[in-house]
């Protein structure tokens, strides 16, 4: 099962909250849809400002009132996106204001830790493998990086015409724990592809960020625990 399914989506729910939080009728449900796809697709994919693909976004959380729509972006750099005095900032909320035809609230927050992000670390493997690097080298330089800033553990899995060869092929490697199946481990996972001149290469990486606790409710339902003898016996 660990192999099979995405962690995201495996603990969406569960103990990871969702991206998007809003409710919708029937009727309203797919165009909303699209239009957070649009939303994140224009930010991520900006036509002219070129520096929100090195501003480091993580992910991008919506939420919709019936008066606005709340977009937050978690960044690495933060300071590509706000530019000077707040200027870029205004004007990407209008921008997506424009696009969307509906109010928009537009809020940013600083990732501390991007070595501990996946999507991130993904990033910036690709970026290494477009600049031609080992990918060997590159993918033992991610790692350490990642379990130096606190990580318990991280697989990563390329996947192309790596170092370009001719056929194409997988390669894996890993440190510390992963459980993958584990709901209460801290699960972080991440996909992009490196643009090469011999092709393009797919790049995964998970991230266990540690355990969940404090969540359960374990000591309330000992507390509730049925007893094993009645409190009153009934005769018949």
């Amino acid at each position: 099962m660990g192999q099979k399914v995405n962690p995201i989506g495996f603990r969406t729910g569960i103990t990871r909250g969702w991206a998007s939080r809003w409710y919708a009728s029937k009727k309203d449900f797919s165009e909303l849809l699209i239009e957070d796809k649009r939303i994140r697709d224009f930010i991520k994919k900006h036509p002219s400002k070129t520096q929100y693909k090195n501003a480091g976004i993580d992910k991008i959380e919506i939420e919709r009132t019936r008066d606005e729509v709340k977009v937050v972006l978690f960044v690495a750099r933060p300071g590509l996106i706000i530019g000077k005095k707040g200027q870029e900032i205004e004007l990407l909320q209008e921008e997506i204001q424009n696009l969307i035809r509906r109010r928009v609230n537009l809020k940013i927050e600083e990732i501390s830790r991007p070595e501990l992000q996946a999507l991130l670390v993904a990033e910036d493997l690709c970026q290494q493998l477009s600049r031609r690097a080992s990918f060997r080298r590159a993918m033992k330089r991610v790692m350490e990086q990642t379990m130096d800033a606190g990580a318990k553990g991280i697989k990563v899995q390329l996947a192309g015409r790596l170092g370009g060869a001719e056929m194409a092929r997988r390669e894996k490697q890993s440190m510390g724990s992963v459980p993958l199946s584990t709901l209460r481990a801290k699960i972080d996972y991440g996909f992009a592809e490196a643009k090469t001149a011999q092709g393009h290469i797919g790049v995964q990486v998970w991230i266990n960020q540690g355990m969940y606790e404090g969540d359960g409710n374990g000591a309330d339902a000992e507390e509730g625990q049925a007893p094993k003898k009645p409190a009153r016996s009934f005769k018949r």
